[in-house]
């Protein structure tokens, strides 16, 4: 069967690759030249299988109150005109309680176990490469209350059957020598012995030119206007005066997947949350005061990956539409916080800034499956998991497909 993949970010590419796999003959469409030129491109860096939970839990929301008008919060709200903008906060605001939380972290935590198995299955087949690092994730506190929450919700989260182990202040620095010599002191954490981390883009550039050599074609520089539709299947996809044909379409447009599907009377609790990465050079001289395990700051919800000589520090989230802007503050409170947690690094030079959208629905859980179209699938909106959750989302896109049931307990879209 033809089916044409909208989107080549990391989603987009793991679903062409196996649908490829699948047999199928798969055209890869981007409004960009190449793959992962956008959410993908300078993420974190983490596969947080252990960690892949929702943003809206109950002790959320007295945190977002206390960092309404902080310019330098984790969790920003910027209000606009936009209804979208509103009910998705208030759709969020819902999904913060208890019983809600506790069924979209079963959900999540599923389909995080299921594409860490793939992913490996993944690299055992084709030996990719994407600077991984195999240590786990630390999940670090320099606050007593956060290590005290971490500590009872990791118990909450072993009954699901993820793996987390509490750490104490010396444990965590025997994890991560590094952190020794942090200006804010650590006192303690939660490790997930079973995650890693590596580069996102990376892994979808490698993946991109291993799925051409099973067929897959590639149509850049190929914005998608509209999806041309007849009773109930899509006969087409425009852009850039061309109309691309197949049996089967498969939107993973991200963040403007809900632009492309409202015209046909599809919505789905799809929008962007804006997050924001800076990226450091380590000349060799630093590269020893730099860490090498991938960690978490509870407190300043930043996340840090190494890449070779690169060090990355991805976080906060900002509700404020599609502009993809560079805040300045934003991004200066990030590397602040950097040279506390590193004190030798402070002469690293100038980082590399970045801002990207990440799809993200109220619950967190992705929108994956059909639609009241036969041929017309979705595989998007997996907010700050695309990376976690790609593998799984794939294949398990794939199978649908194909007609096929995925091998994983996942509440999969059906129209």
């Amino acid at each position: 069967m033809r089916v044409a993949v909208l989107g080549a970010g990391v989603i987009g590419v793991t679903s062409a690759w196996y649908l490829a796999r699948a047999g199928h003959e798969v055209t890869l469409v981007d409004r960009q030249a190449g793959v992962g030129l956008e959410t993908s491109f300078a993420n974190g860096g983490q596969v947080s299988a252990g960690h892949a939970e929702p943003w809206a839990k109950p002790s959320v929301l007295p945190k977002v109150l206390r960092w309404l008008g902080r310019e330098d919060a984790p969790l920003l709200f910027r209000p606009r005109a936009d209804l979208r903008q509103w009910a998705w906060a208030l759709r969020f605001a819902v999904q913060c309680l208890p019983g809600r939380f506790e069924r979209n972290a079963r959900q999540l935590a599923g389909l995080a176990r299921y594409s860490r198995d793939c992913l490996s299955e993944l690299r055992a087949d084709t030996g990719i490469q994407y600077h991984r690092v195999a240590r786990g994730i630390l999940h670090f506190c320099t606050a007593q209350a956060d290590f005290d929450a971490l500590a009872t919700h990791a118990e909450q989260m072993r009954r699901l059957g993820i793996a987390r182990e509490v750490k104490s202040a010396a444990a965590c620095i025997a994890l991560e020598p590094t952190l020794a010599t942090s200006q804010v002191k650590v006192l303690g954490g939660v490790h997930a012995p079973e995650d890693e981390s590596g580069d996102a883009h990376v892994f979808t550039e490698h993946l991109a030119r291993l799925a051409a050599s099973q067929g897959v074609r590639f149509i850049g520089n190929s914005p998608i206007d509209s999806l041309e539709v007849a009773g109930d299947r899509v006969l087409g996809a425009r852009t850039a005066g061309r109309r691309i044909e197949a049996d089967a379409f498969v939107v993973s447009l991200g963040s403007y997947s809900p632009l492309l599907l409202a015209p046909l009377g599809i919505s789905i609790p799809v929008y962007p949350l804006k997050g924001y990465s800076i990226t450091l050079t380590l000349a060799p001289g630093l590269a020893a005061h730099a860490p090498t395990a991938s960690l978490t700051d509870e407190a300043h919800k930043l996340v840090i990956s190494r890449f070779g000589d690169r060090l990355r520090c991805a976080g906060t989230a900002e509700l404020t539409g599609y502009d993809t802007s560079i805040n300045g503050v934003r991004c200066a409170a990030i590397l602040k916080r950097v040279h506390q947690l590193f004190p030798g690094l402070s002469g690293a030079g100038e980082p590399v800034l970045w801002a990207g959208l990440r799809p993200a629905t109220p619950s967190n859980v992705p929108a994956i499956g059909r639609t009241r179209y036969a041929n017309l699938y979705l595989n998007t909106g997996h907010g700050t998991l695309g990376w976690t959750l790609a593998a799984g989302s794939g294949r398990a896109l794939a199978e649908l497909v194909s007609g096929r049931r995925p091998d994983v307990d996942f509440a999969f879209r059906r129209t």
